[in-house]
């Protein structure tokens, strides 16, 4: 019996921004110049980015951690920011995997594995074991957190997830992947962290795999071969380390151009078979969904739910790219046995790929 994935469920938080008014917000804080104020206006405008979600107090005027009454952004410890993320991100881990587990119509007592990850923040004991203790998850499930991967965690999760159900028939593996990236924004002039506060998001989302052999209802995606690569450039392009006053992300504009010279002798060996029907592609910004439909001379169409995600949530690093597997699942246009194939990005630069065969559940 192939692995499948039967569901994926995702959750945001409440506060939802319009890229227009974060614009603003960094355009206005103090000593921003002409230029700062011209590369933010761009960055942003640029972003293809509608709105986004964060679990920090932003723009409601509110004295906070982040933010004085007057609107000017604080400059918060490691520390406060991560306490932050202790307190906000369980909620997210859960409400996102209680979504899959409905959408999967399985219960959490039934779950073997737990795979989280997150890159954001880190607290012990962790998001898995969180999982299991709020849940109602089987105290002995196997248990393991995947951390500091960035944007492309959740495929080397997926797939030591299908591995476990390959391994054990009967298992059932729920993934989670949690970020809440706003939590490390920054007033700056530097360009880097200018494009990184305007792309840079919360949400989580959650998948449910399984190897049993139980009719399904609705759409699920059976799972197939997964590779990862590292580009032969990009180690100092693409990095995410810990400072004293949250983590910083250098995300230089050699990535794009790095990925659309490297795409297509990465992903070539994945498309041996013949050509997809869907894609997947992490928008780690528009620019570099723009480099992988160009390099791997896709359509319009093709890349379709992966900016529809970037307009609606921006970035969410590792969550995002099961948001665009949620979209392909609710695709019924694209029919029983449909190949999907997805990409992420992450520190390296790493590009991991996974490919997915569209199966159509019982009536």
């Amino acid at each position: 019996m192939a692995t499948q994935l039967l569901s994926v469920g995702t959750a945001v938080p409440n506060s939802r921004l319009p890229q227009s008014d974060v614009r603003d917000f960094f355009a206005s804080q103090p000593g921003v110049d002409r230029r700062t104020a011209r590369l933010i206006g761009a960055a942003f405008d640029q972003s293809a980015i509608a709105h986004r979600h964060t679990a920090i107090p932003l723009l409601d005027g509110e004295e906070g951690v982040f933010v004085d009454g007057d609107g000017r952004l604080h400059a918060p410890t490691t520390g406060e920011r991560n306490a932050v993320y202790r307190a906000e991100v369980p909620a997210l881990f859960a409400a996102a995997a209680e979504d899959a587990l409905a959408r999967a119509g399985r219960s959490a007592s039934e779950v073997t594995h737990v795979v989280t990850a997150s890159c954001t923040g880190f607290f012990a004991p962790g998001p898995d074991f969180l999982l299991v203790r709020d849940l109602g998850i089987p105290a002995g499930a196997e248990r393991y957190h995947i951390g500091f991967m960035g944007c492309a965690a959740a495929f080397p999760a997926l797939r030591a997830a299908a591995r476990f159900c390959e391994a054990q028939p009967g298992a059932v593996a729920l993934v989670v992947c949690a970020e809440l990236c706003s939590l490390h924004i920054r007033s700056s002039p530097d360009p880097e962290q200018i494009v990184a506060s305007a792309v840079f998001s919360d949400g989580a989302a959650a998948a449910v795999l399984a190897s049993d052999d139980r009719p399904r209802a609705g759409a699920s995606l059976e799972v197939g071969a997964f590779s990862t690569s590292i580009t032969s450039e990009g180690e100092d392009d693409m990095d995410w380390s810990i400072g004293d006053e949250g983590f910083e992300m250098r995300l230089t504009a050699e990535v794009p151009r790095i990925i659309g010279r490297e795409i297509e002798a990465v992903a070539g060996p994945m498309l041996s078979g013949g050509a997809a029907d869907a894609w997947a592609v992490h928008p780690g910004g528009r620019s570099v969904l723009d480099r992988v439909q160009a390099g791997l001379r896709l359509s319009d169409a093709a890349m379709a739910h992966s900016r529809a995600v970037l307009r609606d949530y921006g970035n969410m690093s590792s969550a995002t790219v099961l948001f665009i597997l949620q979209r392909i699942l609710a695709d019924d246009a694209l029919g029983d046995r449909a190949r999907v194939a997805g990409l992420c990005f992450g520190p390296g630069l790493t590009v991991e790929t996974a490919l997915f065969t569209r199966r159509e559940g019982a009536a």
